[in-house]
């Protein structure tokens, strides 16, 4: 009797402990403190819901063109706020960062290790991903968090579920008319090469 809790004791150590060192590094559910409260609701939220629908491509100026989105300047803020709750004391912070001309630190939340290698343009413009789809409905968010484990088992399903919208692109031809010769599937990420190592890591 005594062997089996003695078993089962080092059974449930042990799944404790891999449970411990699987969860190092995701940050699902990270929603710090910024320098302004923010709130993506307000800015890019539906008018039913409080909000002026504003594009996120108007204040994340790179996420069609580059490898990051980018947090937007100080100006693009300025943009609407010279005008709009130019004197609210919430925006003080931003008041201070155009007079100063320095940047608003604003905590980063979306981090991967410096390893991985993701491209916001490749994955929006070519792909079509929705910002939804890796930040959750982030135009309902009043403080943004982390919707998405981040992981690389996360972004390998991914690759292995997406397909390719390959039709009309003569950049594909080729490889789709090689693709529907081996299967009836659709062409998914994983076909195209999504999960060559060096795709990601470099």
């Amino acid at each position: 009797m005594i062997p089996i809790l003695i078993l089962l004791g080092v059974l449930g150590g042990a799944k404790a402990g891999l449970d411990f060192v699987w969860g190092i590094g995701v940050q699902q559910g990270y929603a710090p403190g910024q320098p302004i409260e923010f709130s993506h609701r307000i800015h890019a939220g539906t008018q039913e819901n409080g909000g002026h629908e504003i594009d996120c491509n108007y204040c994340h100026t790179g996420v069609r063109k580059s490898k990051n989105a980018n947090i937007p300047s100080t100006n693009i803020c300025m943009n609407c706020h010279r005008e709009i709750k130019k004197d609210s004391p919430k925006l003080q912070p931003l008041r201070d960062a155009v007079a100063s001309g320095k940047p608003i630190e604003w905590v980063r939340i979306h981090n991967l290790p410096d390893l991985a290698y993701f491209n916001h343009s490749q994955h929006v413009k070519v792909g079509g991903i929705e910002c939804q789809k890796c930040h959750g409905e982030i135009q309902e968010m009043d403080v943004v968090e982390q919707h998405a484990e981040l992981t690389m088992g996360w972004c390998i399903n991914c690759h292995r579920e997406t397909q390719v919208n390959a039709e009309g692109n003569a950049y594909y031809d080729k490889l789709l008319e090689m693709h529907k010769d081996k299967t009836k599937e659709p062409m998914t990420v994983e076909d195209i090469g999504g999960l060559e190592c060096a795709k990601c890591h470099y």
